[in-house]
């Protein structure tokens, strides 16, 4: 470890070397503190102590008899390769989709057969396709976002059967819920307008 220098590497061998117990540790403790020093960016990451104590042994090829505050690693646990990190789901096609999709996708498999879990998931196609359509700047058809929610869900979630999103029961219920508003919006101006001719009418004839 090159980072401590050639001094704290000699403190370390003479460590080792003293006699007695009591003289080790206290050496050890001092030694610690000059390591602190000496890599003071250590001070900003987590259980820096911890580490210094792991550095310590390091140095002392792992033969060093003191009492630590920390078990000591060995040279397997050292040596043992990191585990290969798992690629993520969004990759290629799927990337523009979001983690948020992903997370709505678990949620929808976890819910029981019924119109929650239905209405869920075809929301979830729906937002998959405004995603597709505004990263890729271009219209997607839906049985290519059936088949990537399908892909995604690990074939637990399925939407084949409906023809396309125009025909679910989100795209029905939002239309009528525009349309109600719409012909409410259409009665108010029909009565305001009859209004109007009614008083321009009854003052013609003053």
């Amino acid at each position: 470890m090159p980072e401590y220098g050639r001094i704290i590497q000699q403190l370390v061998e003479r460590c080792k070397e003293l006699p007695t117990k009591e003289e080790r540790n206290e050496m050890a403790m001092a030694i610690i503190d000059f390591m602190g020093q000496r890599n003071p960016q250590l001070r900003d990451e987590e259980n820096y102590k911890h580490k210094l104590w792991d550095h310590l042994f390091i140095l002392a090829e792992y033969d060093l008899d003191v009492d630590s505050p920390y078990p000591f690693p060995t040279r397997e646990q050292l040596a043992e390769k990191p585990k290969k990190m798992e690629y993520p789901k969004l990759q290629g096609d799927f990337k523009f989709y979001g983690k948020s999709i992903l997370q709505l996708i678990e949620k929808a498999i976890e819910l029981e057969t019924g119109d929650e879990k239905e209405a869920l998931i075809e929301v979830i196609a729906n937002n998959m396709k405004k995603s597709y359509n505004v990263y890729n700047k271009e219209h997607v058809t839906d049985d290519v976002i059936f088949r990537h929610l399908k892909e995604l869900s690990e074939n637990r979630l399925d939407l084949t059967g409906i023809d396309s999103l125009e025909k679910s029961k989100i795209y029905y219920t939002n239309n009528n819920n525009r349309n109600n508003k719409n012909n409410g919006g259409n009665k108010n101006q029909n009565n305001n307008n009859n209004n109007n001719k009614r008083k321009h009418n009854h003052k013609n004839r003053k």
